[in-house]
């Protein structure tokens, strides 16, 4: 069996086949068109639609994201496995998803405004420490709702209770997750009007594109803060611009846009109070070889395959 290997990743595979590495920027080459299983890591849209039709054995297609929609999208034949990457960026999505919370939490945004300054900022002290703005500074006592409740959240959301949070999930169907209540989407809007801090860990779907719209954003408890680590396909951009110029957002912070690169002439770019990262969150997939080794072997076997997303 031969394997094709990206050179985006070191894959080290000690499964007993043949593996190859190729190049994501150039096409498959032909002496190796014959692989019937192929990994994914940072492959372009355009490169996986070429794949697919070029490689008359594929079996498998393991994708080492967390989400598999652009494999899914690419035009793989019904008789080709596909699988994710789930769990495999748990531990680094988990920690960059705290990183922003607790940024626009803090308000660590207008800060930084502040040092590149060179201003002190005295207003910002005593807002943190009014009485009445006090709960809006710190997770002690906010109520967090994860949208997306799978394996980041499960690895996010005890950190989060640990800092005193109270910690609740939106899923397709209700039923308790990790130890955390998930309520089912259809009963969002009472949820969401509770709701301190929310952060979406969503895919990328049909049915998630543009989710978080003027109707979401306004149905958000006054004054609370959005964080994105999911896709940003999800984001109606130009509503969370207009939630944030209006205050019904205190903040902001997200690690994905519809567009990346996000271009330079993008109004997301200058949006207030909001902080972006270029979609770093999840670039460092544990376990990756070890999933490909169980996967290789299970497809031998004839097993069912691990985080297997379509037959």
């Amino acid at each position: 069996m031969k394997i094709l290997i990206p050179n985006t990743i070191d894959l080290p595979v000690s499964a007993d086949v043949e593996t190859v590495v190729y190049d994501i920027e150039e096409p498959i080459p032909d002496e190796h068109r014959d692989a019937e299983v192929l990994v994914v890591w940072h492959n372009s849209s355009a490169w996986l639609q070429d794949a697919a039709g070029v490689l008359p054995r594929l079996r498998l297609v393991q994708a080492l994201a967390s989400g598999a929609d652009a494999v899914l999208n690419a035009g793989f034949g019904d008789e080709v496995s596909i699988c994710s990457g789930r769990s495999l960026h748990d531990g680094p999505v988990a920690e960059h998803a705290l990183t922003l919370i607790l940024s626009a939490v803090r308000r660590i945004d207008r800060l930084h405004d502040a040092q590149r300054e060179h201003r002190w900022d005295e207003a910002f002290n005593d807002e943190q420490s009014a009485p009445d703005t006090h709960q809006s500074y710190t997770l002690a006592g906010a109520r967090v709702t994860i949208w997306g409740f799978g394996s980041i959240a499960g690895a996010l959301a005890p950190v989060l209770t640990a800092l005193g949070a109270d910690v609740q999930g939106i899923a397709r169907t209700a039923g308790t997750r990790s130890g955390y209540a998930v309520h089912a989407d259809a009963d969002a809007t009472a949820i969401l009007a509770e709701t301190d801090v929310l952060v979406s860990i969503l895919p990328a779907t049909a049915e998630t594109t543009d989710l978080f719209d003027a109707e979401v954003f306004g149905a958000l408890k006054p004054g609370a803060a959005f964080v994105n680590v999911g896709r940003g396909a999800t984001v109606d951009e130009t509503a969370l611009i207009a939630a944030l110029g209006s205050g019904r957002l205190r903040a902001a912070a997200v690690d994905v846009t519809k567009s990346e690169p996000l271009p330079a002439s993008d109004p997301l770019w200058d949006a207030p109070n909001l902080l972006i990262t270029p979609h770093i969150a999840g670039n460092r997939p544990v376990g990756a070889a070890q999933l490909v080794d169980q996967n290789v072997t299970r497809l031998i076997a004839g097993d069912d395959l691990v985080n297997q997303v379509r037959p």
